[in-house]
């Protein structure tokens, strides 16, 4: 069986970015980027995904956190792709429904190669400590880019932005790992009637 893994470095005037990722892993992670929060929802999408990540983040932090959540997204779906090579033999599609207290989030995930973003998320309030959550859009924005996938991602309740934030990723790291689970019906095949993704 092949070893699903990469590692993906990003080098720009506003960061430099190192992404090692195992796809058939055990949800260990590693982590440093700057961002204490952004690092939590990081760990819920290896953990409920059951993908190792190893991390390393520097950016442009004292003007604000933008661009390092950004291309970390970037960064992660690069590194997702490449772990995953062809998508031959893989489920394609995942969902995942995940409820924490008060807060209801499902995010349907397709495999598709093209990408495609539907991002329907009120936070109620505008910061979770010192984190901006309008970046949360641009993280995953910039992971469907170069992950080509179609992503939906409906927070259906919640009233406490933390536990809002907490169900999406979790429920992102869910339908993230039956996507990617091999499927033993479909070994050596590609999950289209186009015959590629």
């Amino acid at each position: 069986m092949d070893s699903r893994t990469a590692t993906v470095n990003r080098d720009t005037l506003e960061t430099q970015i190192s992404v090692s990722i195992n796809l058939d892993g055990n949800g260990i992670t590693n982590f440093s980027t700057g961002i204490p929060f952004l690092e939590h929802m990081l760990d819920q999408i290896a953990r409920h995904g059951m993908i190792d990540l190893d991390i390393n983040a520097k950016g442009d932090l004292h003007i604000d956190a933008h661009h390092t959540v950004e291309d970390l997204g970037i960064t992660l779906g690069k590194a997702v792709t490449d772990a995953l090579g062809d998508r031959k033999g893989i489920y394609r599609y995942g969902h995942a429904y995940v409820p924490l207290d008060e807060a209801l989030s499902r995010v349907v995930i397709d495999f598709s190669g093209r990408p495609g973003l539907v991002y329907d998320v009120e936070f109620p309030r505008a910061r979770i400590g010192d984190f901006d959550v309008d970046l949360f859009r641009e993280f995953f924005q910039g992971f469907v880019n170069h992950a080509n996938i179609s992503l939906h991602i409906d927070n259906l309740k919640g009233l406490n932005a933390h536990h809002v934030a907490e169900t999406i990723f979790k429920a992102f790291g869910r339908a993230l790992r039956f996507s990617l689970e091999r499927d033993p019906r479909m070994e050596g095949i590609v999950p289209s009637t186009k015959g590629c993704l």
